[in-house]
């Protein structure tokens, strides 16, 4: 695009600034006010206000914005940098939506220059409403030049998402950074990792930026290269302290080597210079516990608690991390107050109730009253077969993965072997992609002295899956995808871990690509690729079907809607 032609879309997106939605986040309601003026100066009378984090996260779910405009300092501790990853990570604002911070730091450009996810810009008080109509022109214009980019990673078609890249790449050269950035990404996404590591080595050959030094890392550690990996890492927390994600990424690299306290040190560095970030936090206190630094647990899962106060955010898991702490450090008394926290804030809620009844199970059984236990152990498991009846009855989310695991613990603690070893059966086989939640596991068995037996039980989880799949996937290869959808599919509603749901949906939309579209089919495996995406949206295995599915919706002329 000549200058000329830039200069013509500039004065559109200027006209265009009338009819954008904006939302305005400042905890003090004149200096909502102020802002609202200055809008409405520029034409802008879409403008919703909000001041509090969870104000946020209620507008960004009843309304889609074109711009955020979020002050540096929010209600809660936290700060407009955390509330920006907190939106994009959980997919609460589409990419296309500009975010922009405004702030009394002069220092602040340093701080966002390393961030992981960037805003699109940030204003520094006082600004002039010419000064504010500049910077969003600015921004909008470039989501207008990457607006190809944004519409096919929301659609799902990743693969046109990185022609879209490479048309950026070739026509509009300021913004070549940012194109290799998505196309790099989107290439990890598919698992091309290899093609990956080449667009990072490209950016690093021009320039050393720390997420191009991350990408680089990431695409290596896929490859098996973990020393290599780890070197890159440090040196980018070495030369960029505030990129976070490198901290991360150690973390992952650390438990990948089995060398947990490394990993705890490395998400506790993050945590001290994020110390608000609540997804950070609960990681440092789910490896500590698994290191037995139940004083780090503690601290960290109260701090989970302390920033979820209130908000919509906050987990019935939450409250079960540290009360379940709290029991093992023989602090009876502080995890009965955290229990009477969740049942304050969950009343009503079944699931709170279970929890409840998990953990003061615990708590009887440190003060020695087994029977007492056992009575509310029953009472769980009761609780636990309503929930899921519930869920099953209306497609609702699944009982907590992680209470269901304390649950089996309850069960073993109150001599209920045989219940114990079938919900723990049931959460391996469900969740056997999650390493996480697995060592979770582990550790339960171990705890009650049956290290043996739950790593034989998990082995043979393990085995029975790979015979499942084998059959659906047998199937398709032998030319039978009508009984490869039926075995992947029988294999899916057993047992619905990320597999076996993947597997299932990919081998419809190949059916429904190869016969022709069927509403009733394509639904079945539309709804098999919204339980995958539930699991884990970011996984190379769910973008590959999410793809899958767009392409044949596209070649049926079909609207796809993820």
């Amino acid at each position: 695009m000549d200058a000329l032609k830039n200069e013509e879309m500039l004065r559109v997106l200027q006209q265009s600034l009338a009819t954008k939605r904006v939302l305005i986040v400042d905890r003090h309601p004149p200096a909502r006010d102020s802002l609202r003026i200055m809008l409405s100066a520029l034409g802008v009378t879409a403008v919703h206000g909000a001041g509090t984090s969870a104000e946020v996260i209620r507008q960004v779910n009843n309304h889609r914005f074109d711009v955020v405009l979020s002050d540096f300092i929010l209600d809660d501790g936290r700060d407009g940098q955390q509330l920006l990853e907190e939106l994009r990570l959980a997919h609460l604002i589409p990419l296309s939506t500009v975010y922009i911070i405004i702030t009394a730091e002069r220092g602040y450009s340093n701080v966002v220059s390393l961030a992981e996810l960037a805003p699109d810009d940030y204003l520094i008080k006082p600004f002039t409403a010419e000064q504010l109509q500049g910077r969003l022109v600015k921004a909008i214009y470039k989501k207008h030049v990457l607006r190809r980019v944004y519409q096919q990673i929301e659609k799902g078609i990743l693969q046109e998402a990185i022609a879209a890249c490479d048309q950026v790449i070739e026509q509009q050269p300021a913004y070549m950074l940012d194109a290799l950035r998505f196309k790099g990404e989107l290439l990890h996404t598919l698992g091309r990792d290899p093609e990956a590591e080449a667009v990072y080595r490209q950016v690093l050959a021009a320039k050393v930026v720390p997420w191009a030094k991350m990408g680089l890392a990431t695409a290596l550690k896929e490859g098996g290269n973990l020393e290599e990996a780890e070197r890159l890492a440090h040196e980018v927390t070495a030369d960029a302290p505030q990129f976070l994600a490198a901290y991360d990424f150690l973390a992952e690299v650390h438990q990948a080597q089995n060398r947990l306290d490394a990993a705890q040190a490395s998400l506790q560095r993050a945590a001290e210079v994020s110390p608000n970030n609540t997804v950070r936090q609960r990681l440092v206190g789910d490896i500590a516990a698994r290191n037995k630094d139940l004083l780090a647990a503690e601290k960290a899962y109260g701090k989970v608690l302390e920033r979820h106060r209130g908000s919509s955010l906050k987990t019935v898991d939450d409250f079960g991390n540290l009360s379940r702490v709290l029991v093992e450090k023989g602090d009876v008394a502080g995890a009965r107050k955290v229990v009477g926290d969740l049942r304050r804030d969950w009343r009503g809620d079944k699931e709170a109730e279970m929890a409840g009844l998990v953990v003061e199970s615990f708590c009887l059984q440190a003060e020695g009253a087994a029977e007492k236990a056992l009575q509310l152990v029953d009472q769980a498991l009761t609780l636990r077969q309503e929930l899921e009846r519930e869920n099953a009855d209306v497609g609702g989310k699944a009982v907590s993965q992680r209470l269901t695991v304390d649950l089996a613990h309850a069960c073993f603690a109150s001599g209920k072997p045989e219940a114990a070893q079938q919900i723990m059966r049931q959460v391996a086989a469900e969740n056997n992609e999650d390493a996480n939640l697995i060592e979770h596991i582990a550790s339960v068995f171990e705890k009650t002295g049956q290290g043996d037996a739950g790593k034989a039980l998990l082995e043979q989880v393990s085995a029975e899956i790979v015979e499942l799949n084998n059959r659906g996937v047998l199937a398709a290869r032998a030319g039978d995808l009508e009984g490869s959808v039926e075995l992947l599919g029988q294999a899916a509603d057993q047992v619905p871990n990320l597999q076996f749901l993947v597997n299932a949906a990919k081998a419809i939309f190949t059916l429904l690509d190869r016969k022709g579209w069927e509403g009733d089919l394509a639904e079945r495996g539309l709804r098999y690729l919204q339980r995958a995406q539930q699991k884990d949206r970011n996984s190379p295995k769910v973008a590959s079907a999410r793809e899958l599915y767009a392409e044949v919706a596209k070649r049926n002329q079909v609207e796809a809607g993820v």
